[in-house]
């Protein structure tokens, strides 16, 4: 019972961000509500027992890629002549394709049978992870780090300023 409150608030709290993120005028709300809505995302995957994947998605995600169109909204704000919005255009249009799907996805889940099964038991992901990425794995692990590493060095190469 508790496992399905807490999927109805994170459920709610998904919605309510993605639909903020959505709506709103504001280009930097609508970044912190996506924040809310990844949090969101990250407590499905715990409650589906990927705690991997929910850290992940954090970090990347929210740590991230989040950070990184937060900063670039705010710094790209002091450019003159440019209005940095969110354009919410065709609401109405949007309503009733929304509606539609919702009515849609209502009918689907009230026809579908569900299984019922008992809980599971909570086994991390992170340990088989590790040990697969340090032995069977090992070179495409370290490849693609060097790959990471090759491009952020070309990252810092390309945005550097030469002093005059």
């Amino acid at each position: 019972m508790i496992g399905l409150v807490l999927f109805g608030a994170f459920a709610f709290f998904v919605v309510v961000g993605a639909a903020v993120v959505s709506f709103s005028r504001n280009i930097v709300h609508s970044g912190f509500a996506l924040m809310g809505s990844f949090f969101g995302v990250a407590a499905f995957y715990l409650m589906l027992s990927s705690d991997f994947v929910a850290v992940t998605q954090v970090l990347i995600y929210v740590g991230g890629i989040l950070v990184l169109v937060l900063f670039a909204v705010m710094l790209t704000n002091k450019i003159e002549d440019v209005t940095v919005s969110n354009q919410s255009i065709n609401k109405i249009i949007g309503a009733v394709l929304c509606g539609t799907l919702l009515i849609y996805l209502l009918n689907l889940s009230g026809s579908a049978g569900w299984v019922v099964q008992d809980g599971e038991k909570f086994d991390s992901m992170v340990v088989p992870i590790g040990n697969a990425l340090l032995t069977g794995y090992l070179l495409p692990f370290e490849v693609i780090s060097i790959a990471l590493l090759a491009a952020l060095l070309g990252a810092v190469v390309l945005v550097r300023r030469e002093v005059r």
